[in-house]
């Protein structure tokens, strides 16, 4: 008979973070829910949670990790690999975002992820992939926002490899000179100054700049920063300003001090010159009576 081990205590899985009880799993989105409809009903509201805590968690460390506690409850769901995807994106985890995107596109089918998956070839500095999954994409399955961002992607792509010129047609859109703003406007507009500004062309990358600081009202981009930069505008801390201001201060009224110590002991100076040259003038130190004998 073999002999057994040393018998090993169970350790449970840990749980993953606590959720906000405020979040519920009707919170997520209708088609999103549907991929979930394979899992038992409790476990589909689990997982349903953690992914709507993902989207609407600010931190990309807390929502990655929302998201991971998804994938350890339903791998195999398409919604919760491409949830995990975007987190890792989101965190610069750039090989991993790949990984979990292939995965939701071979599950799903759908390209919806590739200027995200493009974007992460980028990132690893791997430029021809990058570009060959921007061609890989049918277009006309797409909806114009993810077209636009395939645009997006391809112009940083021409950008890092020097083509500059190329750069800017990539994003020469329709939407560029419409009047109407468009929730990815922002980005597009400041794509295109970016694009400008590599090619050398920096007045308009200024107006482009303005543009998308005009389309930026939730903040999405830097473009007002940028704008200042362009413009040479420079702010300063207040509270770093007012310091200098003291010392300054304080430096003005210490040169002022040293200037009247110095005066002042330049005179004391003259004065005991002047007594000790009476002392060694021989007209001044004589004795009267001894001049008159």
């Amino acid at each position: 008979m073999t002999p057994r081990g040393p018998a090993t205590e169970y350790q449970p899985r840990p749980s993953g973070p606590s959720v906000p009880d405020a979040i519920s799993a009707d919170q997520l989105d209708p088609e999103a829910r549907s991929q979930l409809n394979s899992l038992p009903n409790d476990l589909a509201d689990s997982v349903a949670r953690y992914l709507v805590a993902a989207e609407l968690e600010e931190d990309p460390e807390k929502g990655y990790s929302y998201t991971q506690a998804a994938k350890r409850l339903a791998a195999r769901v398409g919604v919760v690999r491409e949830a995990c995807g975007i987190a890792a994106y989101r965190t610069s985890r750039w090989a991993e975002a790949l990984s979990e995107l292939r995965a939701a596109r071979r599950m799903t089918g759908r390209d919806e992820y590739l200027p995200i998956m493009a974007d992460c070839e980028r990132a690893l500095g791997r430029l021809d992939r990058a570009l060959a999954l921007v061609h890989e994409a049918n277009a006309e399955g797409l909806n114009r926002a993810m077209q636009i961002e395939l645009r997006i992607v391809e112009s940083g792509i021409r950008r890092d490899q020097g083509h500059t010129d190329a750069a800017v047609l990539a994003l020469h859109v329709p939407e560029l000179t419409s009047g109407r703003l468009r929730p990815w406007s922002a980005r597009l507009f400041y794509a295109y100054a970016d694009a400008l500004l590599a090619a050398g062309r920096a007045e308009e990358a200024r107006d482009a700049f303005a543009r998308a600081v005009e389309a930026d009202t939730g903040g999405e981009t830097d473009a007002a920063d940028r704008l200042d930069e362009l413009d040479g505008i420079e702010f300063e801390d207040l509270a770093e300003s007012e310091d200098l201001e003291g010392l300054e201060d304080l430096e003005g009224v210490a040169e002022a001090e040293g200037v009247a110590d110095a005066d002042a002991e330049q005179s004391a100076e003259a004065e005991e010159s002047a007594e000790a040259e009476e002392l060694t003038d021989p007209e001044v130190t004589a004795d009267p009576e001894d001049v008159a004998g």
